[in-house]
C-alpha cells in the first residue's frame, strides 16, 4: 500500500472520530517510527482502548505516564500507538497536543488536578428537572466548561416531570440568567422531546456529557445513540440521585454524526486554574465592575461601586455576586496551592498589608500617647 493510499485509509477509518488535516499533521513525526495514529475511546488502570485504522487495540500506557497527573493519558487524547505484532503487549508511545481539556480538581489534599476528558468541542451540562435546579452548582459546571475551551451547553433533563409549562419557563429562565452565553435546552428522553436539537449541536465535533448521578446523562446517551448501549439505574424518588451507571469514561461514536464522551456521575466539582472561566459565568459582573470607580474594587463596600448599585436596583441578585465571591476565592486556593509564583505573591501581599496595618496602628499610639 503506497503512502498516500495509507493515509486515505486512515483518514476514512478515523475521520469519524474527529480525525482531520491538523492531526495528521501532528502525527507526522511519528510516522517514520511505524507508530500508528488513534483515538483512546476509554482508559482504565494503566491501560487503554484506542481506535485505529486497524481496529480497536488494547495499549499499555506506561511509557507515557508521568508523575504529573494532569500529563497522563485521557478519553479523547489522539495517540501514537504501536501497530499490531510489535510486541505484547501493545505501547502507546506518545499522545498529541491536546486542543482543549476538561480538568477538575480532585478530593485529595494535594490538590490535584484530574482531566475528564480531552480535544472537546461541547462540553454538556446535564442538569435533572426532578428536583430543585442548585444554581451554584451549574455555575461551577460552567466555569470548567468554559475554561476548557469548549463551549458549555446546559441541558435541562426530565422535562416531563414539570408538566407546568409556566413553572418549565420559570425554571429555563432562571439557568438562563445564571449561564449568560450558553444555549439551555430542555429535553425528555422518555417523550423524545428536544432530542433533535440536541442531537444538532453534538453532530458537530466531540462533546463531553457532565453532571450528577440521576441527572440522565446514560438515558441521554443512549437516545442519541439510538440503542442501550449505556446501562440505565432509576434514580431515587427521595432526591432524584441515581448510582454511578457509567464507571468510566467512554467515547463514542454517533449515527447522526459528531463524537460524545459519556462520563460516571460527578459528587464533587472543585475548581482547577478556572479564573478565566469563572469571569465568564459571571460576566455581567465583571462589566459592572468595569464602570467602578476604583480598579481594585472588592464590591463591598466601596464608593462608587457600580456592582453594589447594579444589586440596589435590582439588576444584580445577591445570590450572583456571592457565588461569584465564592468561586473566586476557592479558584484563588487552588492556584495558590499549585502555583509557586502565585503564593509568593499571595505572601508578599499578606506582608505588605501586614505592614500598614502595623504602621497605622504606630502612627495612632503615637498620635494617641
Amino acid at each position: 500500500m503506497t503512502s498516500s493510499s495509507a493515509a486515505s485509509s486512515v483518514f476514512s477509518a478515523l475521520a469519524p472520530y474527529g480525525w482531520d488535516e491538523a492531526w495528521a499533521d501532528e502525527f507526522a513525526p511519528y510516522e517514520p517510527e511505524g507508530l500508528l495514529p488513534g483515538r483512546v475511546i476509554r482508559v482504565d488502570r494503566g491501560q487503554c482502548d484506542v481506535v485505529t485504522a486497524d481496529g480497536v487495540v488494547r495499549a499499555d500506557t506506561a511509557f507515557v505516564t508521568p508523575h504529573d497527573p494532569m500529563r497522563v493519558v485521557c478519553t479523547g487524547d489522539w495517540v501514537a500507538v504501536e501497530p499490531a505484532g510489535h510486541r505484547h503487549p501493545q505501547y502507546v508511545r506518545a499522545y498529541l497536543p491536546r486542543r482543549t481539556a476538561f480538568v477538575r480538581s480532585t478530593s485529595s489534599e494535594r490538590s490535584e488536578g484530574q482531566i475528564l476528558a480531552a480535544n472537546i468541542d461541547h462540553a454538556i451540562v446535564a442538569v435533572s428537572l426532578a428536583v430543585e435546579l442548585d444554581l451554584g452548582r451549574i455555575e461551577r459546571f460552567l466555569a470548567l466548561a468554559w475554561e476548557s475551551g469548549a463551549q458549555p451547553v446546559v441541558i435541562l433533563t426530565k422535562a416531563d416531570l414539570v408538566p407546568d409549562p409556566v413553572t418549565l419557563s420559570h425554571l429555563v429562565e432562571d439557568v438562563e440568567t445564571t449561564a449568560p452565553g450558553v444555549a439551555v435546552l430542555t429535553v425528555s428522553a422518555t417523550l423524545g422531546e428536544g432530542l433533535d436539537v440536541l442531537a444538532a449541536v453534538v453532530g458537530g465535533g466531540t462533546s463531553v456529557l457532565l453532571g450528577q448521578s440521576g441527572a440522565g446523562k446514560s438515558t441521554l446517551a443512549n437516545a442519541l445513540l439510538g440503542e442501550e448501549v449505556m446501562e440505565v439505574q432509576a434514580a431515587r424518588d427521595i432526591d432524584g440521585k441515581g448510582r454511578h451507571t457509567t464507571t468510566t469514561r467512554n467515547l463514542l461514536v454517533l449515527p447522526g454524526g459528531g463524537v460524545l464522551i459519556d462520563t460516571p456521575g460527578l459528587r464533587g466539582v472543585g475548581l482547577w486554574d478556572a479564573g478565566t472561566g469563572v469571569g465568564q459565568v459571571f460576566s455581567e459582573i465583571e462589566a459592572l465592575a468595569e464602570r467602578c470607580r476604583f480598579h481594585d474594587c472588592a464590591h463591598e463596600s466601596e464608593p462608587g461601586c457600580a456592582v453594589l448599585d447594579a444589586i440596589d436596583t435590582g439588576e444584580l441578585a445577591q445570590r450572583r455576586l456571592e457565588s461569584y465571591r465564592k468561586l473566586l476565592r476557592e479558584n484563588q486556593r487552588i492556584v495558590a496551592k499549585t502555583d509557586a509564583r502565585l503564593r509568593a505573591e499571595i505572601r508578599k501581599d499578606w506582608k505588605r498589608k501586614g505592614a500598614e496595618g502595623r504602621a497605622a496602628m504606630d502612627a495612632k499610639r503615637g498620635r494617641w500617647g
